[in-house]
């Protein structure tokens, strides 16, 4: 049947669907592998390569967050351009804040009144030691005197980054009332430390010592609350690095780190663990640890579409030597993925192509899936050269011309030389017959 041009157009729009299932990587939130030490206890597990969350319980509900609040504090301080080797003083007006801390039972780096302290080493503190007198130090200082002006910008950045379910109250998070975040929140704050070096650099320091000052006559030491960077510690894992720890009564443990595991990164964030199961002072780290042990067990580089691998088939008009066009992948395309994970690979081409077609000529793209995610697309090529019939025909008469037309030069060379055989031949009989004339006249007169 004759298509109509309606056809034709649909034709091109045509999307041709190769569903393949194979056991292949994830690109979405799986079951999770371990049971929690609290049925409501949050974790967001996340690839930082590509963004696909492989992990995800109860990440969107809003959590107390403690000292996991300090990343935004010391990103600010990383992004203000101050030159962190200055030294500055603590303020009168920390008085009182100083005595909340320690009523509150807060970590710190036992700073005081009047100390001449420099920037980055209230950094160390605030990230290494987790001290939340730092924390409050920074905050007077890039606040201009100010604490609540400082959090005020806390929460404008939050916004800026995309969070929105955060709300900070304090720079430290030691005061719960009113500062909380989500595990995604806190994931895209982290990743923003993640990717500024100098935090990362502070943050996976494991011990930093204080120099003496005015107020100390010798220097302190400070070591990391992270206790999976730790050599030879309980709970080390090598690739372990950054990013904060953190802990209140309401909050419980939290913790926000991430791992590096054969070329790849991700991120983990775990808020609302405790203590009281298998009597694990930090049960968090063991979690951490076995879920990274699933992950880096399930998922690893897999070839979704090999170079040249044939994807699908395309009808083909006006070829003799074939009825359809193979497709194949002009690239090749890795991903780092779950292994239990569907593959589908949808084809984007016309439903019908016609002669000629070179070799290697793009005819459409591969939309590759999984579990329903696109994860990647490949253009994709004729395997060869596809000649078209009628041009073919056309070539071969092309091809018989300088044979026809030797054919037509030799005809035309034998019938010029019959007719000047001819023409030869006329004159030779004229020539000759009035001689035989006079011989038939002179026997007739004798």
């Amino acid at each position: 049947m004759k298509k109509t041009l309606f056809d034709r157009l649909t034709a091109l729009a045509l999307v041709l669907v190769l569903a393949v299932a194979m056991a292949m990587p994830a690109s979405a939130a799986y079951d999770m592998p371990i049971e929690t030490s609290m049925a409501d206890e949050t974790v967001y597990l996340v690839n930082l390569d590509d963004g696909t969350v492989l992990l995800d319980q109860n990440s969107a509900e809003p959590r107390y967050v403690a000292s996991l609040t300090k990343m935004m504090t010391a990103l600010l301080v990383l992004e203000s351009g101050e030159d962190l080797e200055k030294t500055i003083t603590v303020p009168d007006s920390l008085t009182q804040e100083f005595k909340d801390i320690q009523n509150a039972n807060g970590s710190d780096m036992r700073l005081v009144i009047g100390e001449e302290v420099r920037l980055i080493d209230l950094m160390y503190g605030l990230l290494v030691s987790s001290a939340n007198d730092a924390a409050s130090v920074l905050a007077d200082y890039f606040g201009s005197g100010s604490i609540s002006a400082f959090v005020d910008q806390m929460n404008q950045k939050a916004a800026a980054l995309g969070c929105t379910q955060t709300k900070f109250s304090c720079p430290h998070g030691l005061y719960d009332q009113g500062n909380v975040s989500t595990a995604q929140d806190l994931v895209k704050i982290a990743t923003a430390c993640w990717k500024n070096p100098k935090y990362m650099e502070i943050a996976n320091t494991t011990k930093y010592t204080v120099p003496a000052n005015n107020k100390h006559d010798q220097p302190r030491d400070l070591e990391t609350t992270n206790l999976m960077m730790v050599p030879d510690g309980e709970y080390y894992r090598e690739g372990i690095a950054g990013v904060k720890t953190g802990f209140t009564t309401l909050a419980g443990r939290c913790y926000v780190t991430t791992a590096s595991h054969e070329g790849h990164n991700y991120m983990l964030a775990i808020l609302g663990s405790k203590k009281e199961k298998k009597n694990e002072r930090f049960y968090i780290y063991p979690e951490a640890n076995a879920i990274f042990d699933w992950a880096f067990a399930r998922y690893s580089d897999r070839t979704l579409l090999a170079k040249g691998e044939k994807v699908g088939e395309v009808a083909l008009r006006g070829c003799d030597e074939s009825k359809v066009v193979t497709l194949h992948a002009d690239t090749e395309l890795v991903k780092n993925a779950y292994d239990d994970a569907s593959l589908t690979v949808e084809i984007e081409a016309p439903e019908e192509l016609k002669a000629p077609i070179k070799e290697g000529e793009a005819l459409g793209t591969a939309i590759v899936k999984l579990d329903g995610s696109e994860v990647g697309r490949v253009s994709l090529i004729a395997d060869k050269k596809y000649e078209s019939a009628l041009l073919k025909g056309s070539m071969s008469a092309i091809a018989l011309v300088p044979a026809v037309l030797v054919v037509v030069a030799a005809l035309g060379y034998l019938t010029a030389q019959l007719s000047h055989s001819q023409v030869n031949f006329a004159a030779l009989f004229r020539k000759r017959r009035p001689q035989a004339r006079g011989r038939r006249r002179a026997t007739s007169h004798r």
